[in-house]
């Protein structure tokens, strides 16, 4: 069997949870060939690999998104009546009246003249209608060269060449999703998609907040994403998520529910025996400094500024704690930066990044962990923790509150650690002394976390269940150029 893993911004170039998650699958599943076809920012922000590659990952094709330079070679591209309307429809149609086998036809036609394809006067005149129809009072020019910047990357992604593959499994909607629609509408073989977090609400989550697209642009941006996802669900046979609040959300946005499946994250725990905290000895504010951690990497996302307000608020009521930081902190350097210069105006000491690091040489000296993130899926890193018998305190994202404090009706585990608002370092700083404060919580809620991740959140689970729907993908006749 031979799968072709689809990446975007993640394996192998950039460290966290989908990549740990990717690398997973493919050592596990030896007797799978796995390809891996990355798409990627620039050579130069992602210029290597940052995993040992498997053995049986026998190819990885990176498709770098900064190599779709814009460039006009001469070519007139005269397009028919009937690819106008299909590019008329692509820019201007709800997600659910797009002639998505044309726009995939389209792109294959003009593949080696993108650049031409969104100069033509053809392009040109759909985008002055559009402008017309929607009443702007924008600059056309403006609105003109939006569409062209939102539409550039996405034609340069179905003009690639396809690797041959049994299954097309793409790891996020988005671009990923669109090249594994593309690959399984060509290729007529099946596409499984994966979503740890939900790409569509992501990305608006990111553009709202941007300040590379003009507010009054942002609203194309949105419905562009949301048309990839579409297409994506479309296409698929089979759609996972990790929890049941993603299923709902994915289901409002146009994914048949019949297709989805929950597969939640899974670790193996005896993988974090030796973190495990020795019980009959001291708390660690009884015997010396009380140690927090985070396994993050240091970007906007996780909001690690809010962390740091939050441990000075505690560094001034207990001087003994120390934070040590254990993730990739180059990915942004101008974020990390700016958590550099914080505590440097904070004047906060004991603070320690300490970079991309084995979690388990570190995890058995940690006393509690912290994520801050404003956005999140399933951690792996909470996971890992309760594995490790750690408490955490975490914001109130994604499925955090459930893994630490059960949703089934046969857990009767307890919490394992506290969960606080987003964006409050009170909060944060509060629940983080009370778990000092209070010498035997950590260890109890520790045990609840480990119970929990033994009963609900096993790896062979997670991989069985994998393995049973590529096994179905393969015998049946799926993905027979369906869109």
């Amino acid at each position: 069997m031979r799968v072709c893993l689809i990446c975007e911004g993640s394996y192998p170039y950039v460290p966290g949870g989908v990549s740990s998650w990717v690398q997973m699958l493919c050592s596990q599943f030896q007797d799978v060939e796995f390809v891996v076809w990355a798409i990627a920012t620039t050579r130069e922000e992602m210029p290597e690999y940052v995993c040992r590659v498997p053995e049986n990952v026998k190819e990885i094709r990176t498709l770098y998104l900064g190599d779709a330079a814009w460039g006009k070679s001469g070519q007139k591209i005269r397009m028919t009546r009937e690819e106008k309307e299909t590019l008329k429809g692509l820019l201007s149609g709800s997600v659910d009246a797009i002639n998505w086998t044309g726009v995939l036809d389209l792109a294959r036609r003009h593949h080696q003249h993108m650049s031409d394809l969104l100069m033509s006067e053809s392009f040109f005149d759909v985008c002055m209608e559009e402008y017309h129809r929607q009443n702007s009072k924008k600059v056309f020019l403006h609105f003109l060269w939006n569409f062209r910047g939102i539409y550039f990357p996405l034609m340069y992604i179905l003009s690639q060449e396809i690797p041959k593959a049994d299954i097309y499994h793409a790891v996020s909607a988005g671009y990923a999703g669109i090249l594994g629609s593309c690959a399984s509408y060509i290729e007529g073989v099946p596409l499984l998609l994966s979503e740890h977090g939900i790409y569509t609400r992501e990305r608006e989550e990111d553009i709202i907040r941007s300040s590379w697209v003009a507010g009054e642009f942002k609203g194309l941006w949105i419905d562009f994403f949301k048309k990839l996802s579409f297409i994506a669900y479309k296409q698929a046979s089979v759609v996972t998520t990790l929890f049941g609040t993603n299923r709902s959300l994915q289901i409002e946005l146009n994914c048949p529910p019949e297709k989805i499946s929950i597969i939640p994250n899974g670790v193996n725990v005896h993988d974090f025996d030796s973190c495990r905290k020795k019980t009959a000895q001291l708390p660690a504010s009884q015997s010396g400094s009380f140690v927090l951690g985070a396994v993050l990497r240091v970007v906007p996302i996780k909001d690690v500024k809010t962390m740091l307000l939050a441990f000075d608020i505690v560094k001034r009521a207990e001087p003994k704690v120390r934070l040590k930081i254990m993730g990739n902190c180059t990915e942004d350097p101008v974020y990390y930066q700016e958590c550099v210069e914080l505590l440097a105006e904070l004047e906060t000491k004991d603070v320690e990044f300490l970079g991309q690091v084995n979690i388990r040489e570190h995890l058995p000296e940690v006393d509690l962990l912290l994520l801050s993130s404003i956005s999140e899926g399933q951690p792996l890193a909470i996971l890992e923790g309760m594995a490790a018998e750690i408490p955490f305190v975490a914001t109130n994202v994604g499925d955090c509150r459930a893994l630490l404090e059960g949703e089934r009706e046969d857990d009767v585990f307890g919490s394992a650690g506290i969960i606080v608002p987003i964006m409050n370092s009170e909060a944060m700083a509060q629940a983080i002394l009370r778990f000092i404060r209070n010498p035997g919580l950590a260890a109890s809620m520790g045990q609840a976390g480990r119970k929990r991740v033994e009963a609900y959140y096993s790896r062979i689970k997670m991989l069985d269940a994998f393995r049973n729907i590529y096994e179905h993908l393969k015998e049946e006749p799926h993905g027979r150029n369906r869109i």
